[in-house]
């Protein structure tokens, strides 16, 4: 291909991709269909919840924040892990402060009164107890045949991810929220799975895919861990299908958003909106690292909105989510991204509010934003330079230097900014 052929194909299909073909789930509408929401929100505001919140924290304190700060979108913790409205499904943990209150109910009426779009924030990577006595096949299991305990809080139980606690169980949970709340769509976080599970059903259904047994390794140099990674990708996307046909029928312009799919390719084909969870600098993680992941998703969704998760709390091994990251990490990480055509969404963990200093951060950026939303939507690629870019490079040689794929793309970046380019 000729270098000025590649540069327009890159410009016009946002990345070297190119343009692909029809999606299967995405822009398809059916009769009646509400009017499409995605394009719509610039600012997004996201409250996770912790169990003890019910009760203790002040929802009308966020709302009016909400109002405040001009968000016209709004992401809300719903169940999964935990239940923050009273659910009917058997075996969906409710609050153990939930009592007779409604807090993820009482947030929706909230912020549909400021016509905000809302999605339903899932969890559904650990359980508890009365689940494990009633189904311990959902529960995930190493390769030394050992029940998986959360790593972080003893008394739950980590989950398959690609077994009927999703495929059944989680499909329950999206149904009743859709059908009590009309929301736009569902957000599920840690949906995709902790590792390799060693579960009756995963054994049994890699095996009737590929006549292996489980891997025993990560290797990406492996034969079988890659014929693992297929399956596993290939399972991911009937559950991403199951729950979306599952949201649609309760709302036609709803939609299931996964926070994260190993296959970009297929993102782009399934997805309306996107959005990256890519929160904040740990380490030595470099500034523009944000706007690097803006540009490989750019390559596989075109121009459809893509979200910029970011968080206000420390990011490092550490995570001290009730403290908060200076004004200058949160500045450049969010300018970063803004930079590479994502919209702003800020997400808080835990409602009640023990360190106000980010509050005036955030206002004062989306302030700007609102102020400036005529420029920051309606855009187009201006790229001219292209980086091809595959996600297959991670098989690449197993030499140390072969293995460090990202070096390149990392100072790729930098030298290219001061040009605009494509992935």
């Amino acid at each position: 291909m000729k270098r000025r052929n590649f540069i327009k194909k890159t410009a016009a299909g946002g990345g070297a991709y190119a343009i692909i073909g029809p999606s299967i789930l995405a822009n398809v509408k059916s009769t009646g269909e509400e009017e499409a929401w995605f394009d719509r929100p610039m600012r997004w505001a996201q409250l996770t919840l912790v169990e003890n919140d019910p009760g203790q924290f002040d929802p009308d304190f966020w709302l009016s924040y909400f109002k405040r700060i001009h968000a016209d979108a709004a992401c809300l913790s719903a169940g999964g892990v935990v239940a923050y409205y009273p659910t009917d499904v058997p075996l969906h943990h409710r609050s153990a402060w939930l009592g007779n209150s409604d807090p993820f109910g009482y947030l929706v009426k909230g912020c549909r009164k400021m016509n905000m779009s809302i999605i339903g924030r899932t969890d559904p990577h650990a359980t508890w107890q009365n689940v494990y006595d009633t189904h311990p096949d959902w529960i995930a299991i190493t390769a030394n045949g050992e029940k998986r305990r959360h790593w972080a809080n003893p008394e739950l139980w980590v989950t398959c991810c690609l077994g009927p606690y999703n495929l059944e169980f989680m499909t329950k949970v999206h149904d009743e929220i859709m059908e009590r709340y009309q929301l736009d769509g569902i957000f599920s976080n840690r949906w995709a799975g902790s590792g390799i599970c060693y579960c009756e059903h995963c054994v049994r259904d890699f095996k009737a895919f590929s006549g292996l047994d489980l891997p025993q390794s990560r290797s990406r140099l492996d034969p079988t861990y890659n014929k693992y990674s297929e399956w596993r990708t290939n399972r991911l996307k009937e559950i991403w299908i199951l729950w979306d046909n599952v949201i649609r029928r309760r709302k036609s312009s709803a939609r299931f958003i996964p926070n994260g799919f190993p296959d970009k390719v297929v993102t782009g084909q399934l997805s309306d909106i996107v959005f990256t969870d890519h929160q904040a600098r740990r380490g030595s993680i470099l500034p523009w690292s944000n706007g690097k992941v803006a540009k490989e998703l750019r390559a596989s969704i075109g121009m459809k909105p893509l979200g910029c998760i970011f968080s206000v709390g420390v990011e490092e091994q550490y995570r001290w989510n009730d403290s908060v990251q200076s004004e200058a990490e949160i500045r450049v990480w969010v300018a970063e991204g803004t930079a590479n055509g994502m919209r702003a969404w800020f997400t808080k963990f835990s409602g009640t509010l023990y360190d106000k200093r980010w509050l005036d951060i955030v206002d004062k950026i989306y302030q700007v934003h609102y102020r400036n939303e005529r420029y920051l939507k309606n855009t187009a690629s201006m790229a001219r330079v292209g980086l091809v870019f595959s996600e297959q490079i991670r098989n690449y040689g197993g030499e140390a230097w072969q293995q460090r794929r990202g070096d390149h793309g990392q100072g790729d970046v930098p030298c290219t900014d001061r040009r605009p380019y494509a992935f």
